[in-house]
């Protein structure tokens, strides 16, 4: 079952990443919560080594969207790019 959901994430990512940035949004944000479950579920069943490979994956994919986040928490004003603005 691991690898099935594994493979729906990746797929769903890959057709997300091919959006219009406005439409990425939601989609988007819905993968960057399921991220860590997954991450967490590989770590657990396969080994910490695996999961610590698709956590730097996960970092690596979604560092934009963690840098706006991680500076919202902050308390900072991060700037949106001009697409995603309403």
């Amino acid at each position: 079952m691991l690898i099935w959901a594994c493979i729906g994430w990746v797929f769903a990512a890959t057709v997300v990443a091919m959006l219009p940035m406005r439409h990425q949004y939601i989609p988007g944000v819905t993968l960057l919560i399921a991220a860590p479950a997954l991450i967490l579920w590989v770590g657990i069943s396969v080994a910490w080594w695996a999961g610590a490979l698709a956590l730097a994956a996960f970092v690596s994919m979604f560092r934009n969207p963690l840098r706006y986040f991680l500076a919202k928490a902050r308390g900072q004003n991060p700037q949106l790019p001009p697409e995603l603005r309403s």
